[in-house]
């Protein structure tokens, strides 16, 4: 399977087949959207748009979430159509959330291609997280290595860890100190899975950490046996896993509407 393949595939099972146990989803003739209860985010998850059509279909998103009060993104894949649709939103009143250093990339693991180095036993200290309060030291860690608040961690991700086989949460650690964290997702009736939050304190880099809490959740889809592992990759992040067999997908990123009369 080429990476075409694997990308319509993605946009069948990824964007417009995939349900979220935590937003409401609405199929409409030109978009697939999730409506999650403010202040969270909804967000447009796939669109299906032409240069005729465009103009007229993001604006009833905006009136339709406009009148619902409701704060919202719309992801932009490369080869959504039209060409000029991040133009387009933007003249809309939309911003581009990613940073300009940034560029949103999306990138696949085949896991009947798995490199060994991904495969060996791991013996670093990783443990899983399975309890709300433990997902402290996961806060601890992201909110060193990126900054901000990361305290939306315990309440979304404390909420996924209850729902049976929907994600899984690793933290490695050296001595009792949190080093480093990853998590995945259990997408059902899907080949894909979803790495996300991998981040490693500054003073324990280079020690292999990365790798190792990428590997045990590689190890950890294979034995579900799925298919691939996707992973929105960082410009710090996107080198360690193209050394580990992960291709590069597409692009994708995410505008979110600015309501311009509250500013």
């Amino acid at each position: 399977m080429d990476l075409q393949e694997i990308l319509a595939l993605y946009d069948k099972q990824q964007r417009i087949e995939i349900e979220y146990p935590d937003a409401r989803k609405e199929v409409l003739p030109n978009v697939v959207r999730f409506v999650r209860p403010a202040p969270a985010m909804s967000w447009v998850a796939y669109s299906r748009l032409d240069e005729a059509n465009a103009d007229d279909v993001i604006q009833e998103q905006v009136g339709c979430f406009s009148h619902m009060n409701q704060p919202f993104s719309w992801d932009v894949y490369d080869h959504d159509a039209p060409p000029d649709l991040p133009n387009r939103l933007v003249a809309h009143g939309f911003e581009r959330e990613n940073p300009p250093d940034d560029p949103g990339a999306l990138l696949v693991l085949n896991l009947h291609e798995v490199p060994r180095t991904l495969l060996q036993p791991v013996t670093a200290n990783i443990r899983p997280i399975t309890q709300r309060d433990q997902l402290d030291d996961v806060i601890q860690v992201e909110e060193q290595v990126l900054g901000g608040n990361f305290g939306w961690i315990k309440k979304r991700l404390g909420d996924h860890l209850e729902i049976p086989n929907y994600l899984s949460v690793y933290v490695a650690y050296i001595g009792e100190q949190p080093a480093c964290t990853g998590w995945i997702y259990w997408h059902p009736n899907s080949q894909f899975a979803s790495l996300h939050g991998g981040a490693t304190l500054p003073d324990h880099r280079g020690q292999g950490l990365y790798t190792s809490v990428l590997a045990v959740r590689v190890q950890e889809a294979i034995q579900r046996g799925y298919r691939f592992l996707t992973i929105e990759a960082s410009p710090m992040s996107h080198p360690i896993v193209a050394r580990h067999g992960f291709h590069l997908l597409t692009h994708v990123n995410a505008y979110k509407w600015k309501d311009r009369s509250k500013a």
